[in-house]
């Protein structure tokens, strides 16, 4: 079997709220999805979704290729931009090849990925994420007490400019998640907006009245010395490592101590998944993989490393056009028996569909992927003082 051809698509998805997190969010709810599509001589095509950055240009890596040697052709990809080099966006390109990969080879031995990939368990134990800096306070309940329904008794609260109001809604996060647990796993991100010393006061103040299980992003994504310090100075664990494009990347983290929960962008693909989990397995570090709702595949890779702790699940829906063989149950993904990673796309839908994401999606001015420039040079929390 050889690689003929690879096809893009764009299509949205309709989160049916605001989201966002302190950097920003986007009030229609509504954002883009990309989907490759990579095309075999044999007229099986492997799905990807997640990011179409610099597909073009990554392609000649894989053309004519036996899709099965997805390792390879991984790091044929990465060998293709040496010069450019593949960080930043290029290696959200990488990551959705790679997953569409993963889904051929599994399709082609006739198995759903999380078997092939040697998984015993279908089951993805997760925690509720809501994307919610936007959310009013009825609404959180609403959507917790939504997420406890299918079982979920850990939840990830967007925050991090007014503790006093985390406090609050963290206990709205709490009181909504008891309906599955006693005791809930309270978690909070702050999306690299403080500086160490902010992170060291805030959470301090969060800790004496709520117990964090870990604390996310605290800090800038490459701030290794920072994050040692911040792990070393609060209770809550130190969860980091979402924005690192590269095992490279995380190699200072784990030589400084500097993260307690490792973290791995779906958006990145499969094989980086399965790379880093070893990678921090050896260490004794756990690792969680964030935002699978962008690469359903990520969850079927988690059944098969021994280090997995949670994944993240910010939606049960999915994208217009795309169906995922899975479901959400006693606080989890169930996944499917459909060969490959279970993603089934309604091409002639989705391309008759009109645009609905003329707001730009992510990228709105006012969007959460527009880091402020007062973002850890703030004296206060608010921005009413010019001098904040």
């Amino acid at each position: 079997m050889k690689i003929t051809g690879l096809r893009t698509l764009r299509t949205h998805r309709d989160w049916g709220r605001p989201v966002g997190d302190v950097n920003g969010f986007i009030s229609s709810g509504i954002t883009e999805v990309p989907v490759v599509l990579i095309d075999t001589d044999e007229g099986l095509t492997g799905v990807g979704l997640g990011s179409d950055q610099s597909v073009d240009a990554l392609f000649p890596a894989i053309e004519g290729e036996d899709p099965r040697a997805v390792s390879s052709l991984y790091d044929r990809m990465l060998a293709q931009v040496f010069k450019s080099g593949h960080a930043g966006a290029t290696y959200g390109g990488i990551g959705t090849i790679d997953s569409a990969l993963w889904d051929l080879k599994a399709k082609i031995a006739g198995e759903p990925l999380w078997r092939l990939l040697g998984g015993r368990d279908r089951f993805v134990p997760g925690y509720a994420s809501g994307l919610d800096i936007a959310l009013d306070d009825e609404q959180l309940a609403a959507f917790y007490a939504s997420m406890a329904e299918r079982g979920f008794s850990s939840g990830k609260l967007k925050g991090g400019r007014d503790w006093e109001a985390d406090v609050r809604r963290l206990g709205i996060v709490r009181d909504a998640l008891s309906a599955a647990s006693s005791r809930p796993a309270l978690m909070l991100d702050a999306n690299e907006s403080w500086n160490l010393k902010q992170a060291v006061r805030y959470i301090s103040l969060v800790e004496e009245r709520v117990d964090l299980t870990w604390i996310e992003e605290p800090l800038r994504r490459w701030d290794a010395a920072g994050h040692a310090r911040l792990t070393r100075s609060v209770r809550a664990g130190v969860a980091t490592g979402e924005n690192l494009s590269g095992l490279e990347q995380y190699t200072p983290f784990f030589e400084a101590g500097a993260v307690d929960v490792v973290q791995a962008g779906a958006i990145w693909g499969v094989t980086h998944f399965l790379r880093l989990a070893l990678a921090a397995h050896s260490r004794d570090l756990p690792i969680s993989p964030v935002g699978l709702t962008a690469n359903p595949g990520i969850a079927h890779a988690a059944t098969a490393v021994p280090n997995h702790l949670s994944a993240e699940v910010q939606d049960f829906g999915t994208p217009f056009g795309i169906t995922v063989d899975e479901h959400y149950a006693d606080g989890g993904i169930v996944l499917g028996d459909e060969p490959g990673s279970g993603v089934t796309v309604d091409e002639a839908a989705i391309s008759a569909a009109p645009d609905d994401t003329s707001d730009g999606g992510w990228l709105v001015a006012e969007g959460p992927h527009v880091r402020s420039s007062r973002a850890g040079l703030r004296l206060v929390a608010d921005d009413r003082g010019a001098a904040g």
